[in-house]
């Protein structure tokens, strides 16, 4: 390798233990309602931590506006999920190939076609500065070697047999450092890393992206560039850059594997609840989110299960008679939140018997039946799994580069 080298020898263990773990995933039995609103979920925190925003993803995903949100910042939401929608179609494309214009319209779909902020197209007047102390960072090379790099680095990807998460790895980094557009090249450099994944046949949720691993690992994800130096040079070795993406990557799954077997332990327990309700199965989603403390509004919970006005009012006035949600406001602004049934019935249900619980009780216990019945690898630290387990983002999610250009990138 001469573009950006690293040693691709270090990393077979943590390699080998990946593809064990898609062997694990791939063969898991799956409940289907649940597989589904788990990828929605996960889609919705790497949005969110890609573009800053949280709650306003899940509705403007959903088709909402919500209020106080631009069309720019929902320009921004929509553009991320198009770019990464769009490299889930290229992936098993029998002719693919990496190519510049590839990368120009990954780009342009982060940008959300705006042309103002350069969208699909190389910038000029780039440069990598400090979010914290405004002082240039990194240089990146001149505008004129541009081209010719983006062309070097897609040839390097075409035809490389590297493991995929090397290929990530590189792909992430190599784009980051040639920093080919005025804006975006951070979300860019990160959706490219997934469709390497993506390409290399690791197309579960775990592995897809690492935007909010790393949104909740800021400090090690900026620390992680350092090996590029001041300024632009192709022989800077990024192994240390490698090393922790792909440490990431496993640190991620870990604890996925982890969040994904309590929580399905939930859904399944909720879909019990709904059907002694009268509601069908789609009422889980109601409850599920007023179990992770979110507001359940009407109009996205119709959008989110594709029901009419009527039958979604109905679905949510039962689960409230029932008192597993909590009415709060009048008409347009009505809201729900978690009922003073829900998380006695989901205790019931799950068999955590204890006095009052919780959402962090209910957690807590099922993470360590689980760790307790060797269920889980026993690299996940158990003190961190009920957090792990609820999908506790602790931080503010990456703003979406680990620092800023002569825009945002």
């Amino acid at each position: 390798m001469n573009l950006l080298p690293f040693d691709e020898l270090a990393f077979q263990a943590q390699t080998e233990e990946l593809d064990q773990w898609r062997t694990r995933l791939d063969t898991r039995p799956l409940v289907r309602s649940w597989e589904g609103r788990l990828r929605r979920d996960l889609e919705t925190e790497a949005v969110a931590a890609s573009t800053s925003m949280v709650e306003e993803v899940r509705r403007i995903l959903a088709g909402e506006r919500p209020a106080g949100i631009s069309a720019g910042d929902v320009d921004l939401v929509r553009g991320y999920r198009a770019a990464m929608e769009y490299v889930q179609r290229r992936a098993d494309d029998p002719t693919f190939q990496w190519s510049p214009e590839l990368i120009k319209a990954i780009q342009d779909h982060v940008l959300a076609g705006d042309y103002r902020k350069g969208a699909g197209r190389y910038g000029t007047g780039r440069w990598v500065v400090s979010s914290t102390t405004a002082e240039v960072i990194f240089t990146p090379p001149a505008d004129e070697i541009v081209p010719g790099l983006v062309e070097a680095v897609c040839a390097q990807v075409n035809g490389w047999g590297a493991h995929p998460a090397l290929q990530s790895a590189w792909i992430h980094i190599a784009t980051a450092a040639v920093h080919p557009f005025k804006d975006g090249n951070g979300r860019t450099s990160r959706v490219l890393a997934s469709l390497a994944m993506y390409r290399g046949g690791f197309r579960r949720p775990e592995f897809c992206s690492l935007e909010e691993w790393w949104g909740r690992h800021k400090r090690d994800y900026y620390a992680s560039f350092s090996c590029l130096g001041p300024r632009w040079d192709e022989s800077a070795d990024v192994t240390p850059f490698v090393s922790a993406h792909v440490s990431a990557q496993l640190s991620q799954v870990r604890a996925l594997d982890l969040r994904e077997r309590v929580n399905r332990q939930v859904w399944v327990a909720l879909e019990q609840i709904v059907a002694e309700t009268g509601v069908p199965d789609r009422g889980a989603n109601a409850l599920w989110d007023a179990f992770n403390s979110r507001d359940v509004l009407p109009s996205f919970y119709r959008r989110l299960v594709d029901i009419s006005e009527g039958t979604g009012t109905s679905d949510l006035k039962i689960l409230a008679s029932a008192r597993l949600l909590r009415p709060v406001g009048r008409t347009k602004g009505r809201r729900y939140l978690a009922g003073p049934e829900l998380f006695k019935a989901i205790g019931q249900a799950t068999g955590v018997l204890v006095a009052d619980p919780d959402r962090s009780s209910i957690a807590a216990t099922l993470a360590s039946r689980l760790v307790g019945a060797g269920e889980i690898s026993n690299r996940v630290q158990l003190n961190n799994g009920a957090a792990v387990a609820m999908g506790i983002v602790n931080g503010v999610p990456v703003s979406g580069d680990s620092s800023k250009t002569s825009t945002s990138s």
